[in-house]
C-alpha cells in the first residue's frame, strides 16, 4: 500500500492500453473493430481458410443434417470451434515467432501443443458431424 503521495499512481499518468479507458459503445465499438482485425489476420493463415471455406458449406447443412435445434446447434458449434482454436493456435504462434526464429524447446511444445488442440478440435468436430450423418441416413 502506497505511504505516501509520491507513491501512488499518477491520475494524469497515460495508461499502457488506451482501450481500457472506453466505456459503453465506444469501448465496443473498438473492441469489433480489434476482432474483424484479428479475423483478417486469421484469413492470412492457409489453414484457416481452409477450415472457414469448409465452415461456410457446414453450417448451412447442419439445419438440413440436424434433425432436432439441440443436433444443429452442436453441428454448428463444433464447426465454429475449430476456427476458435486456429485463431487461438495462430495467435500462439505468432507470439512465440515475436520472441525470436530461434529455435528452443519451449517454443517448440507451445506450438505443438497448438497444433494438437487443432487436431484434436477437428476430430471432435469429425466425430459429431460422422455420428449426425450416421444418424440422419443410415439410423
Amino acid at each position: 500500500m502506497p505511504s505516501s503521495p509520491s507513491d501512488r499512481p499518477s491520475a494524469t499518468a497515460p495508461e499502457a492500453n488506451p482501450q481500457k479507458a472506453r466505456r459503453g459503445l465506444s469501448r465496443l465499438w473498438h473492441a469489433t473493430g480489434y476482432s474483424v482485425a484479428g479475423l483478417r489476420a486469421g484469413w492470412g493463415e492457409t489453414a484457416f481458410r481452409q477450415e472457414t471455406i469448409a465452415a461456410i458449406a457446414l453450417l448451412p447443412a447442419a439445419f438440413w443434417v440436424g434433425r432436432s435445434w439441440v443436433e444443429v446447434s452442436l453441428l454448428c458449434a463444433v464447426t465454429l470451434l475449430v476456427l476458435v482454436v486456429e485463431l487461438l493456435n495462430t495467435g500462439v504462434e505468432a507470439a512465440i515467432d515475436r520472441i525470436g526464429p530461434e529455435w528452443h524447446e519451449l517454443s517448440k511444445r507451445a506450438k505443438d501443443m497448438g497444433s494438437a488442440a487443432v487436431l484434436l478440435s477437428l476430430v471432435l468436430a469429425g466425430g459429431v458431424w460422422l455420428a449426425a450423418l450416421y444418424a440422419r441416413f443410415f439410423a
